[in-house]
């Protein structure tokens, strides 16, 4: 029997062009050996697209995508088009009308790449996971400019936290952190921000009573940010708001040793609509065109992808493809420090699924 799904590719800009035909052929390759179809639909929904018909996706573009099993995005951004215009013209609505509301990113020193940080802070083995809430906290859409260029001139900008925001998210923590080592920890700043931290970390203790087999705590944003780099191997999953979990998983990922290998699920866990998998590094347009992009975020989201679809082993065999490359080929991307180009190293690990 075979499993066939439906997968919307919005390669978006730059060297999202570049990194997401790899990805797909590690797809197909892994989806032959597993029995399962996969069919693509490709839109031209970028920051191209914006510059000449004035918006980064047709006005019924999330109709266009509703009825897909997953997406997969390659990158979004591009020089003349401002970021806050590529993000909410298409990243945004996405997430939110789809109710991504968990982003998941996973952490890992890996062997083959070398940390920036001293080895006897990542032994033993760096593993860990950053849940970041996805679809409301400090990046809402209420507020405001007053007085446009006036001396008088203001900005407000609104957080906003609900029970059933910061509850769901905390939730798909605890289940995570208990089908991993069992440790948890909460970014907050409630010795700073007077109402929604404190909420938060209300309501952390409250979901903690149905999770005893976690251990549990909460780190202040700004001691939890360097105790990520002092001593990362301690952590297990970290749960945080929309910015303190943007902030933090870039942060892992350089720690980790490049931000082009890392991947990310925008996830919708009741499946009531399709997830979305995307690398984190951007769009680089100071390196498109030159092929020498690193396709492994694109790839290791792909990986995520299929866990998501109910084939873990399928993905299980992309990493371990790709991760054996590293581990013990000199095979490497220029920002991992070697000279192999996108289709190089798309072609090593090609080779060891095959």
């Amino acid at each position: 029997m075979t499993d066939r799904y439906r997968i919307a590719l919005i390669p978006g800009d730059g060297i999202g062009h570049e990194v997401l035909p790899p990805a797909r052929a590690v797809l197909d390759a892994v989806a032959r050996r597993h029995g399962i179809d996969l069919t693509y639909d490709e839109f031209d929904w970028s920051c191209q697209r914006y510059l000449e018909q004035g918006a980064m996706m047709p006005a019924d573009g999330l109709d266009q995508i509703r009825g897909h099993d997953s997406i997969l995005l390659g990158a979004v951004g591009w020089p003349g088009v401002p970021d806050h215009v590529s993000l909410w013209g298409l990243l945004i609505p996405i997430r939110r009308e789809f109710r991504q509301y968990v982003n998941l990113r996973p952490i890992r020193v890996l062997d083959g790449v070398p940390s920036p940080l001293r080895s006897e802070l990542t032994d033993p083995g760096v593993d860990f996971v950053v849940v970041r809430e996805n679809s409301e906290g400090e990046y809402s859409e209420i507020g405001g400019r007053l007085n446009r260029g006036l001396p008088s001139e203001m900005a407000i900008q609104e957080s906003v936290f609900t029970r059933e925001g910061v509850t769901r998210i905390l939730d798909y923590a605890f289940d995570l952190a208990g089908q991993r080592r069992g440790v948890l920890t909460s970014a907050t700043k409630s010795n700073g921000i007077i109402h929604t931290m404190p909420f938060w970390d209300e309501l952390l203790q409250e979901r903690a009573a149905d999770y005893p087999g976690v251990q549990w705590n909460q780190e202040h944003i700004d001691a939890l940010a360097a105790k990520v780099v002092l001593n990362p191997s301690r952590f297990d999953v970290i749960v945080g708001s929309n910015l303190f979990g943007d902030i933090l998983s870039d942060l892992a990922a350089a720690i980790a040793g490049s931000i082009g290998i890392a991947p990310s699920a925008n996830l919708n866990p009741e499946r009531e609509f399709p997830s979305m998998f995307e690398p984190v590094h951007g769009s680089a347009p100071d390196i498109y065109g030159q092929g020498v992009a690193n396709p492994l975020g694109a790839i290791w989201s792909a990986s995520m992808m299929l866990d998501h679809l109910g084939h873990p082993e399928a993905g299980a065999e992309v990493l371990e493809a790709v991760f054996g490359v590293l581990a013990d080929s000199p095979v490497r991307t220029r920002d991992l420090g070697g000279t192999a180009g996108t289709e190089e190293f798309t072609r090593e690990i090609l080779g060891r699924i095959g």
